[in-house]
């Protein structure tokens, strides 16, 4: 009888063995990871540079917005030429420069200079007399930004008098505007951003 309850006892004692053995292997299987998925995105500025499109006379000619007009200078004659930046909806913050060659500036009406109307939309030369000038940052991630450099010019009435206004050549007489934006994200100061550029060493 000994015997047989022992043998009984070893089969038990067997059968929880594989019981157990079952459940820790069980658990060795029950098993969990993690990871961390990273999504990047490339940062981007994007600007447009146009003005309304105007005739010779510097007449508005409908909303039109365009990339450049031609001019017929007249002393006296007031002329529209309202160059707008628009930074494009999503892109960083940006610090904004234009780069102003002003070939008509000795003909200019000294109440309305091209000058005068950057200073009056915020527009900062990078130093004095530079005809590179900045402005604040602008943020245009939730919308576009538009932002005017000036609105027109006047040639003054005495210009017919001034030396050389017959002989003036159509290169000395360009209106030339060139805009620049760079992220401010990295750069603190204009200065940082303009030599960045290449626009000042």
């Amino acid at each position: 009888m000994k015997k047989k309850s022992t043998k009984i006892l070893l089969v038990v004692f067997c059968a929880v063995l594989l019981v157990l053995g079952s459940v820790m292997g069980t658990v060795a299987y029950l098993t969990s990871d993690a990871s961390v998925e990273n999504t990047f995105t490339v940062g981007d500025v994007e600007i447009t540079l146009l003005e309304t499109d105007v005739d010779v006379y510097g007449v508005k000619d409908g909303d039109t917005r365009v990339a450049a007009n031609q001019y017929k200078l007249l002393p006296g004659r007031e002329y529209v030429k309202d160059p707008e930046i628009t930074v494009t909806k999503g892109s960083e913050e940006c610090w904004l420069f234009v780069v102003i060659d002003n070939g008509i500036e000795a003909f200019e009406a000294a109440d309305n200079t091209i000058a005068d109307q950057l200073a009056d939309n915020d527009w900062t030369p990078v130093a004095t007399g530079s005809n590179i000038y900045y402005h604040a940052k602008v943020n245009a991630l939730d919308a576009a930004q538009t932002v005017p450099v000036f609105e027109g010019f006047t040639i003054a009435d005495e210009a017919d008098a001034v030396t050389g206004w017959d002989a003036i050549s159509a290169a000395a007489t360009k209106v030339t505007v060139t805009a620049y934006a760079i992220q401010a994200d990295g750069m603190p100061t204009f200065t940082d951003a303009a030599k960045a550029l290449g626009l000042i060493s």
